[in-house]
């Protein structure tokens, strides 16, 4: 289970340090992707990346067509180097407006990469009773 958050610095060729426990949940490679969400990257381990799609394999190739492309066109094979550090492309590093540091964040079976204004600014607008609320109406 991948849980924290950690900042690190994105250094000058796209290269970002990936904690030891996420590596060691990940494997030795795994996808990291733009979130269609918001202006932040998420990444999974490789069965948890077949995991997320698979919906989109049941459904007829009319219906996902668009989606796959999508997701697969924004998506790229991360494996850490000796120190522990993937390389980003330029277009996910863009997406995600990182600029020297960013936040690495475990969600459970997934992780997020995000700038530092990004992430704070998203902190910053949690709204604890909602989350409060939701978690209540799962008997939580």
């Amino acid at each position: 289970m991948l849980s924290g958050e950690y900042r690190h610095v994105l250094d000058s060729k796209n290269r970002i340090f990936i904690p030891a426990k996420f590596r060691m949940e990940l494997g030795e490679s795994f996808i990291v992707t733009r979130s269609f969400r918001g202006r932040f990257l998420c990444f999974y381990s490789m069965r948890a990346w077949e995991e997320y799609i698979a919906p989109l394999k049941s459904v007829p190739r009319k219906t996902s067509e668009d989606t796959l492309r999508y997701l697969y066109r924004n998506a790229a094979e991360a494996t850490p180097d000796s120190q522990g550090r993937i390389l980003l492309p330029k277009s996910l590093v863009d997406h995600a407006g990182i600029v020297k540091e960013a936040y690495i964040v475990g969600c459970g079976d997934y992780g997020e990469i995000w700038s530092v204004e990004g992430y704070e600014a998203q902190i910053a607008a949690e709204d604890s009773g909602k989350i409060r609320e939701a978690l209540e109406q799962l008997g939580l």
